[in-house]
This record gives structure tokens, sequence and C-alpha cells, in this order.
């Protein structure tokens, strides 16, 4: 992970190709998404990443933004094929990384989970929702080096930038090759200042739930409020792309807050006697 971010921080480039050029090694590159299997993000992340490797893509049928981590568990998941290295699920981008894992790809599994590029950041406490992130994370747990990749939208925004610098990155991480550590790469809107190593932000949340009449006069409702604001903090993932720099934050699975551990050591001795038997 050091070697990764000193190459990035320091502004190295991988070499241009016009074919496969990792010597006798042709990584099998795993990639989706939670816009759905139409997404512009996904198909320039693909193209840029097809010099690096086999590229197989297998992402949702529809959109699935916010699903989060979810798996489709109270229904059958069906599986087609659009063309050679291409599949959609109807189903969540978990489920997506599963089945191309466990069933297309069991005989060989691919060297990387590359979930993007996202219409829209993923920053700070919006991992938690995120499917592009989920896709990911759900790589990691399947021991697969993986990344996610979002970007702000706004004027001057353009895909081609972004899975530039996406599949430079994606070659890097090949090279690292650490399943315990997911980055969560997010660009900003207009062109790159450079590259910063962050950490996740803190969003404001505005909490809301709009209510609404349909024709017969039922409620139904929108969750949702105003625009999200951030909470200042120096080196977050924030801070940086509005700064206009690419954030690299290293996201883990251990969600154990290890610092309260020692603190809460106590509950052992306090509430054990209601655990034994006299």
């Amino acid at each position: 992970m050091r070697r990764l971010a000193a190459a990035f921080e320091s502004g190295a480039k991988a070499p241009h190709s016009k074919g496969v050029c990792y010597d006798a090694f042709v990584p099998r590159i795993l990639v989706t998404n939670d816009d759905g299997i139409y997404s512009e993000g996904l198909r320039k992340l693909a193209d840029a990443l097809r010099p690096q490797g086999e590229v197989i893509i297998v992402a949702p049928d529809r959109e699935q933004s916010a699903a989060s981590h979810a798996l489709t568990l109270n229904r059958p998941l069906r599986l087609l094929q659009l063309e050679e290295n291409e599949w959609i699920v109807d189903g969540t981008p978990t489920d997506c990384v599963n089945l191309a894992v466990l069933k297309l790809m069991k005989d060989k599994r691919p060297d990387i989970v590359v979930s993007g590029i996202n219409f829209g950041p993923n920053l700070g406490d919006d991992v938690t929702y995120s499917g592009t992130i989920s896709a990911a994370f759900e790589g990691a747990l399947l021991n697969i080096p993986s990344v996610a990749f979002s970007a702000l939208v706004g004027e001057h925004f353009s895909f081609d930038r972004c899975a530039e610098l996406a599949a430079q990155l994606t070659r890097l991480v090949l090279e690292d090759r650490n399943p315990e550590i997911v980055l969560n790469v997010n660009f900003p809107v207009a062109e790159f200042n450079g590259v910063k190593v962050t950490r996740l932000g803190k969003r404001v949340y505005s909490e809301g739930v709009i209510e609404r009449l349909d024709p017969r006069g039922r409620k139904y409702y929108w969750i949702g409020g105003d625009p999200p604001t951030w909470r200042p903090g120096e080196g977050t993932d924030f801070e940086a792309v509005q700064g206009g720099y690419v954030s690299i934050t290293p996201l883990h699975l251990d969600l154990t807050h290890h610092q309260s551990i020692p603190r809460l050591k106590y509950l052992e001795e306090t509430l054990g006697h209601a655990t034994r038997k006299a």
C-alpha cells in the first residue's frame, strides 16, 4: 500500500500500450457497477482497462444506486449474456460479483474487481450506502483486490479523464495485490490538480421524509432532504475533491472499534455473573 501511494503521489504514470504488456501474466479484470449495464462510466472504464488484460463485465440490468451490500436471497437470479465477456444480472452489485466469481469465473478467478465509474461521488459516510463500494467490498470478501471509482459531476466533467487515471491505478493495484484493502477513489469535476491519499470525511445529513398523495388519495413517501453539507476536516476525501484532487481512501471490512475494547472490558465482570450458572 505504501508503494502504491508513493507512486501516485509522486505523479508516476503507468506506460501506455496498445496491447497487454504483462509479460506472461494477463490479468482477468472483473468490471461491475451500481448504475447498470448501460452506464457511460462503466463503458469508459472497461474500454480503458482492455489494454491491461481480459475484461469481463457483469453488471446489474438496471440502476441499483444505494443498494449497499445487499444480497438477493428471496428470489432466484437471472444471468443473461449480452455478448462475449459481458453479462447482466437482475440483482444488486453484490449479486453481480458473487455470480461472476463463483459461477462464471469459478475455474479462473479474476485478479481484480473494479467497480464504477459511478455517476456521482461516494464520500465520507455515504460509503455505507454505496452499491459501487459494496461491489468492491464483496471482491475483498472473496479475497480479490478491489477498487471502487466514483466521479463528481458538473461543468467540464469528463468520464474519459477519469477512466484514464482509473486504468493507471488499476495497474498499480495489480502489482500491489492486497485484497484486505479496498481503495475508494473519487474524481473531482474539472481538471485534476493531483492525487491525495485521504481519510473519510463526515457528512452532515439533512434528514427529511417527503409525503405526497397519489391520485387515489393514498400517502406515499420519498426519503430525502436538502443537499448534504460536510464538516471541515484536513486530510478528508471531501477536502481533496473540493480542491480539485483525486481522492484515494483505503477502506477495510473490519468494523471493530479497537480503541473501545480496553474501555469496555469491565463489562466482562459486571455482566459476566449473569451468564454463569449458580
